[in-house]
């Protein structure tokens, strides 16, 4: 009930406030996405702004007053029936492990409502940095503002830091914000080269997710057919290249490619077992006799041989993509590409 409730509000608070919002801002707004984001930040690293301001702002779903953030709703809204329950929302009590904790401060994550909340709030966070004249680009609480020096961002991070404890009563985490070259950085899980006319590619932490998230599947693939666990990876792999559909930089998506036929090809090793086995799965695959009784006899762990020869011969790209339907991404990021 209170999900169709916040529902209902932000089906009528949204068009009152959505048109006043920054054109900078592209975080929970109609017609607009992460996607967008990137894009825009890439323009102004390309118009020579080669310096980011990357600001993180310190637990601020948790961190959000509410005193200040209802002074911001009701410049607009004026009917005191809708204050107050958006009011009665934000202090609605956490139910933790049975009990119920008294809220003071944030907005209640994952609710309909929180993210149009966040938006309105730091609004004020958009138009400072427009009055300003700053190139910026803001998604949620992840804010990016582009400068041409050192020295001009470290100015920049500072006063915005002031002005967002003066006048929002939120804090900047420090650790992990920071003034530096973008290709240091990532974005949305986006990352840039250091060209004069930057190019997108994956950032290493979004691969290291992917990696982890697949290392999972894999496991659990151990006891399987790998023609289910290849058909439960698919939405996940079709999923993450349709994100990523803008990176310009094939390399890390090619040894991402790589990385999963191996650990396919690894399951398979650790299914044949024993050395009989294994031969005899080789000879059928048609590895050569001699080389079938050297591969299963080896003394190697399974990722070593995953990736040698013979396991490449018997499990082949082109059994894994075509007769297995294993998504490349390689292939997903060329369909992209030729729709771009």
């Amino acid at each position: 009930m209170d999900r169709l409730i916040q529902q209902a509000l932000l089906q009528v608070l949204q068009p009152i406030f959505d048109p006043s919002f920054s054109d900078a801002s592209f975080g929970f707004r109609p017609k607009r996405s992460a996607l967008h984001a990137v894009q825009r930040a890439r323009g102004h690293m390309a118009a020579g702004h080669r310096w980011v301001v990357d600001l993180d702002l310190e637990k601020f779903f948790d961190r959000v007053n509410h005193d200040v953030l209802m002074a911001r709703v009701a410049r607009r809204i004026k009917d005191k029936r809708v204050l107050r329950l958006i009011r009665r929302y934000l202090t609605a009590g956490v139910l933790v492990d049975g009990v119920v904790s008294a809220r003071s401060e944030g907005t209640p994550q994952g609710g309909p409502l929180s993210p149009l909340l966040s938006n309105v709030l730091l609004d004020e966070l958009d138009k400072e940095l427009e009055r300003r004249e700053h190139r910026f680009v803001r998604y949620a609480d992840d804010v990016n503002a582009y400068v041409r020096s050192k020295a001009a961002g470290e100015r920049v991070l500072a006063s915005i830091e002031r002005f967002l404890w003066k006048r929002l009563r939120l804090k900047v985490n420090r650790t992990k914000s920071a003034v530096d070259r973008p290709w240091n950085r990532q974005f949305l899980g986006y990352s840039v080269t250091n060209h004069h006319k930057p190019k997108l590619k994956v950032s290493s932490r979004a691969i290291q997710r992917l990696r982890q998230r697949l290392r999972g599947d894999f496991r659990r693939g151990r006891g399987r057919r790998l023609s289910s666990v290849i058909r439960d990876l698919a939405p996940v792999l079709r999923g993450w290249m349709a994100y990523f559909r803008l990176a310009e930089v094939k390399g890390s998506i090619q040894q991402l490619d790589a990385w999963i036929r191996r650990k396919l090809r690894c399951i398979l090793w650790r299914q044949w077992k024993q050395p009989r086995t294994r031969y005899r799965e080789l000879v059928r695959l048609g590895v050569y006799r001699d080389r079938a009784k050297r591969a299963s006899t080896t003394g190697r762990g399974p990722w070593f041989n995953a990736g040698a020869s013979n396991m490449h011969q018997a499990v082949s790209n082109k059994m894994l993509h075509v007769g297995l339907g294993l998504v490349s991404l390689v292939q997903e990021h060329r369909r992209y590409a030729s729709l771009l």
